[in-house]
């Protein structure tokens, strides 16, 4: 933090750092309110973990769910956040379902700007879920659209970890997200774009935030914001030391965002500043297969198979919202080390599961991370369990599979854990309890991944920073990832942290439009 009087090396109505889809909407918003607005990210491609995602992004009551023909309101959105999280964040909560319709329609009057229904279950059982889901997603976009723009677009995570462009092929999922803002954004002609800009600092006058400091690669920059600095830069699941800090469980190599991304800098700018942190030591957790190079892969979506600790034993249903089945993970002990994923050879030796990135059995085997054996006393030796407890945990799912009833985790009795299963081909009475009778049989490591932190700056209903004294700090706001989770240790649906993001992110530049008293 730097105060006094500044000299400045570019000047701009407002300063957007990061480039995920809370900030490219919030410089999409910003330009289309006539603000001179630049977006700063720290790598060579836009995006982040944002680019990575399948899109779906929780935006409840709005036109798109109309079209569809969804019987669901803004009020039954508001029931469900009051169950699962009472009135913590009450003014949070309310603001962020009063603006998303608002917030869909206006990204919705740029014909970049596209977005349909797709069913996927809200994740708790509460008074308002919606069993079809509420999310909405971006159409696929031609990638000739974006012309130049294209390159800027970060890929999937399987391209991007082996340094691949994009493929010849629409783009999909958050590429597309990412792709339909910058093409809106950038069409107004008053959104800049500039990467290998990686924010370390942000610099005050006279009380405000006024801009940021910046290390590029041709040195460091310093860019003045005459409206607002928003803050949309991920978390800090990238950094251990903070993890540590923080007592996050998990680890950095686990995590899903980019590497080298989210790092946590602009939040130890904006502490240094004065600002207030909020569920420091949270994530939106996920199982992660373990990759060959130590990496993870996000997992959902068990088609079958089932999951055991240290002890052999089941310990939840593997058929949760991938945020419960990581807390689950987490409090079995994979956290620190991991559990283990077993199935049979009903899929060919492939894994019963979606991951992203898709992952290689060959290169699984040959790595170690997966085994395979021909019974399964032999698959207990070689993952490090009693072989007895396997054989009896085994046996007992499959009794289960053939009545149809889980009694030990319940599996198979939400409208979420029927949404993977394969009803068309199931064994059985219940799709979500698949036998393992198929030898040989397989174990896959699993530990505690991550979407990313939730914990971060406090914030008020304009997206404000506030102090610790509740107090906000004039100039600077936050949205996403950097700032703490309005829905506090609850992950309601697919989609939160995306819809959440893009929410606030446009919150805060209408109060950067509306404000006055600034220093000129």
């Amino acid at each position: 933090m730097r105060d006094g009087r500044q000299e400045w090396d570019a000047t701009h109505d407002v300063i957007v750092v990061g480039s995920g889809a809370g900030a490219m909407t919030g410089a999409l918003t910003a330009a289309r309110d006539g603000l001179d607005t630049v977006v700063l990210e720290r790598t060579a491609l836009l995006g982040g973990t944002s680019a990575y995602s399948g899109a779906a992004c929780w935006l409840p009551g709005t036109q798109v769910q109309d079209r569809a023909g969804l019987d669901d309101s803004t009020e039954a959105a508001g029931r469900y956040l009051r169950a699962l999280t009472g009135d913590a964040e009450a003014e949070l909560q309310d603001a962020f379902l009063r603006h998303a319709p608002e917030l869909v329609a206006r990204l919705e009057e740029d014909p970049a700007v596209e977005f349909e229904w797709r069913a996927f279950p809200d994740y708790v059982a509460a008074p308002g879920r919606m069993d079809a889901g509420r999310s909405v997603v971006p159409l696929d976009l031609d990638p000739g659209l974006l012309g130049d723009l294209l390159p800027l677009v970060r890929p999937a995570i399987d391209r991007d970890r082996a340094g691949q462009g994009h493929p010849d092929a629409p783009l999909t999922a958050g590429r597309a997200l990412i792709g339909r803002l910058l093409l809106a954004a950038t069409r107004t002609g008053r959104a800049h774009i500039r990467t290998r800009h990686h924010v370390t600092g942000l610099v005050t006058e006279d009380g405000w935030i006024t801009g940021v400091e910046a290390r590029t690669p041709h040195g460091t920059v310093r860019v003045r914001a005459r409206r607002g600095v928003l803050l949309a830069a991920g978390g800090f699941e990238g950094d251990d030391t903070l993890r540590g800090e923080h007592k996050v469980p998990g680890g950095a190599a686990w995590s899903m965002a980019p590497r080298g991304t989210n790092t946590g800098e602009v939040l130890r700018a904006a502490v240094a500043a004065g600002a207030a942190t909020g569920l420091m030591d949270e994530a939106w957790w996920c199982p992660g297969t373990e990759l060959p190079d130590g990496s993870a892969a996000f997992t959902l979506g068990l088609r079958g198979g089932l999951v055991v600790d240290g002890s052999g034993h089941r310990f939840a249903n593997e058929s949760l919202p991938y945020d419960r089945m990581g807390r689950a993970i987490a409090a079995a002990g994979g956290a620190e080390s991991p559990v283990h994923l077993v199935f049979d050879s009903r899929e060919g030796g492939a894994l019963p599961a979606i991951t992203v990135p898709p992952t290689d059995p060959a290169d699984h085997l040959a790595a170690g991370t997966w085994v395979r054996a021909d019974s399964l006393p032999e698959l207990a030796a070689l993952i490090g369990v009693p072989a007895g407890a396997l054989t009896d945990t085994v046996a007992r799912f499959n009794g289960f599979a053939a009545t149809g009833t889980d009694e030990d985790h319940h599996r198979g009795e939400d409208p979420y854990d029927l949404f993977f299963a394969a009803t068309g081909n199931a064994p059985g009475p219940n799709p979500c309890l698949v036998p393992l009778d198929r030898p040989p049989y397989y174990a896959a490591r699993l530990v505690l991944s991550d979407l990313g932190t939730k914990g971060g700056l406090r914030t008020d209903a304009h997206a404000r920073v506030l102090a610790a004294d509740g107090r906000p700090l004039p100039g600077l706001y936050a949205a996403g990832n950097t700032s703490a989770s309005f829905t506090g240790r609850v992950y309601p649906g697919p989609g939160v942290p995306l819809g959440s993001a893009m929410v606030f992110a446009s919150l805060a530049v209408r109060h950067m439009t509306g404000r006055s008293g600034r220093p000129a």
